[in-house]
Formats: structure tokens, C-alpha cells, sequence
């Protein structure tokens, strides 16, 4: 017996993820690194080492807007650059073992602040929350 399918409000979940995130940033530690810079980071990590061309563009961001935030994030100890090894020509960006050591206490204070909120829920909640998380991890694929 095919069940009904609950229509999905895009602009009601678009308020909702804004607010979680919100609250989110509000968790962050002390001092903490700009969104463009943690996303930076993010994909360095995820995707592995790149040009600061492609940096640029898929954060969004103008290729001197890239150069000085990789710069910052270098002078930190965060990310570095590396001759691509297909092309010595080429120089790729890279995170550091630093910069996944940020990523990850960062991680891990913003789950903790969560983890505080997520006590309100009920039971109920929790569980639809939990069983709804693998679609957003999809979606941020």
C-alpha cells in the first residue's frame, strides 16, 4: 500500500537550516576563522589540494580575495602550497595537518553547543531528526 508523501516546503526548510546554522555560528570557539576561510579549509579537506584559481571560484570569491585568504590561512600554518606533481608549473593550495586539527576541534565545539540544544527536544523529535539525516548529508554531497 504506497503511503502519502508529506510535501516538502523548500522555503520552510531554507528559515529552518538558516536558524540551526545560526545557532550553530553562535557555538563557535573564541576567535574562531571567517566562513569563507573554514569552507576553504573544508574543501581542501574534503577534496584535496587545488589551484587557487578553482578555490576562488567555488568558494565564490575573487581570485585576490582568494590570494590574500590563502596567505592569512599559510602565515597561520593552516594551508600551504605544493608544486602539483603532474605539473611543476602548477602550484596547489593544501591544508595542513594544523589546519584539519582547527577543522576538527571547531567540529567538535559547534557539536557540543548542538548537542546542549538538542536537549529540549522530545524523544519524538530526536528520532525524526535522526532519521531524516541522511538526506541533507545527501544533498551536501
Amino acid at each position: 500500500m504506497p503511503t502519502a508523501r508529506t510535501a516538502l516546503d523548500p522555503a520552510r526548510l531554507t528559515v529552518a537550516v538558516e536558524r540551526v546554522f545560526s545557532l550553530l555560528r553562535q557555538g563557535n570557539p573564541p576567535n574562531d576563522i571567517s566562513l569563507t576561510a573554514a569552507s576553504t579549509l573544508r574543501r581542501l579537506e574534503r577534496e584535496g589540494p587545488r589551484r587557487l584559481t578553482e578555490l576562488a571560484a567555488a568558494e565564490g570569491v575573487t581570485q585576490p580575495a582568494m590570494t590574500q585568504l590563502v596567505q592569512r590561512l599559510e602565515r597561520e600554518g593552516l594551508a600551504g602550497r605544493a608544486a602539483d606533481p603532474g605539473d611543476g608549473r602548477v602550484v596547489l593550495v593544501q591544508i595542513t595537518r594544523a589546519g584539519s586539527q582547527l577543522l576538527e576541534r571547531r567540529r567538535s565545539v559547534r557539536a557540543g553547543h548542538l548537542a546542549a540544544l538538542l536537549v529540549d527536544l522530545s524523544e519524538d523529535e530526536e528520532a525524526l531528526i535522526a532519521a531524516a539525516l541522511p538526506a541533507p548529508e545527501r544533498l551536501a554531497t
